[in-house]
């Protein structure tokens, strides 16, 4: 789960960062703000910018300088979604989300004619201000040593990521998503590696009704791939259709399989006999549990561990002789893949 936080200037576009992860990127939103606005309307105060800095710095006064966004992350974690929580505005809250796992603050700013003008459209209960209240009311948070009150500055001095907003809605949402891309991207393990070169070999296959790929492996080295499709030299099923076979497997369940097909499996398998390549040792990756058939070409020819991203959900045969043969089947997702046709 990734956290982000979200400070910076008054009117600066928190609230249009919140928009674009919300909308687009399926973060969930837990605001100060709101959550001080809450407390604000509990007591009986008037929703206006006094009220917001009073009120939070009661909070963090009572409880502690992070009360607040601690009382937010709780929600958050519950919700086991990517979050962000908008509006941190004091050191203390920077340093409890520092302690979280995968959290990064961005910071936005703009120019305070600019800023204002945007305030002033949006319109909300504590926006309708001159511009000298405006930047009175800024000032009034940009610093102070006491670490339960408002310090903007040094909150966007500590940001991971700084934002200019003086440009287009667009400029800014390209600024975000490559930040996005920095922090979301994840370096593959071998097993994702090599899974994602079998879907890839999977979109050569030339039988609608199955397009499953497979790559062999060994040492971390590629030896030879494979994908469903009929013999060589004969039509495909997306040329000619399907051949169907009914066939009733050992639990009864009653398939319809298109036979005109070679499974990727015993594709990859023949590939590596006609180029003498051996395969004991190695370790195959393809989309879900091999058939039987596959299964005891599996074992034969030696491999020792199949990947698989899924099961099938008449597989058990096949689990079986892997278990008895010694070979380790292993799989990315445990759901039953419903699937009857390779």
């Amino acid at each position: 789960m990734i956290t982000i936080g979200i400070t910076g200037t008054l009117g600066a576009g928190k609230g249009t960062i919140v928009d674009y992860l919300v909308k687009n990127k399926d973060f969930v939103h837990y605001s100060v703000r709101a959550f001080i606005i809450e407390e604000i309307k509990r007591r009986g105060l008037p929703v206006d910018r006094d009220s917001m800095t009073l009120v939070g710095n009661d909070l963090r006064a009572q409880h502690s300088p992070s009360y607040i966004v601690e009382q937010l992350y709780q929600q958050a974690q519950a919700s086991g979604c990517n979050c962000i929580i908008e509006s941190v505005r004091t050191p203390g809250e920077v340093s409890a989300l520092r302690d979280k796992p995968s959290f990064y603050l961005f910071a936005v700013d703009a120019d305070p004619r600019v800023r204002y003008e945007r305030v002033v459209l949006r319109g909300s209960e504590t926006d309708h201000v001159s511009y000298e209240t405006f930047i009175a009311n800024e000032q009034r948070e940009m610093s102070s040593e006491d670490p339960n009150k408002q310090n903007l500055k040094r909150c966007i001095e500590e940001a991971d990521f700084c934002f200019d907003n003086g440009g287009s809605i667009q400029q800014l949402h390209e600024q975000v998503e490559a930040v996005l891309q920095k922090i979301t991207y994840r370096r593959p393990s071998w097993d994702e590696y090599f899974m994602e070169l079998a879907n890839t070999a999977s979109k050569r296959a030339t039988c609608d009704r199955g397009r499953s790929g497979c790559v062999i492996v060994k040492d971390r080295q590629l030896l030879v791939t494979g994908y469903v499709g009929s013999p060589a030299g004969l039509p495909h099923c997306d040329e000619v259709g399907h051949l169907f076979r009914k066939t009733i497997d050992a639990e009864g369940h009653v398939s319809n399989h298109c036979v005109r097909t070679v499974h990727a499996e015993q594709n990859a398998i023949c590939q590596a006999a006609r180029r003498g390549i051996a395969l004991d040792g190695a370790t195959l990756y393809c989309r879900m549990t091999p058939c039987r058939t596959c299964a005891m070409l599996i074992i034969n020819c030696g491999i020792k561990r199949v990947v698989c991203e899924r099961k099938y959900h008449a597989g058990a045969e096949s689990e079986e002789l892997f278990r008895q043969a010694g070979v380790q089947l292993e799989f990315f997702h445990d759901e039953l893949q419903q699937y009857d046709n390779q």
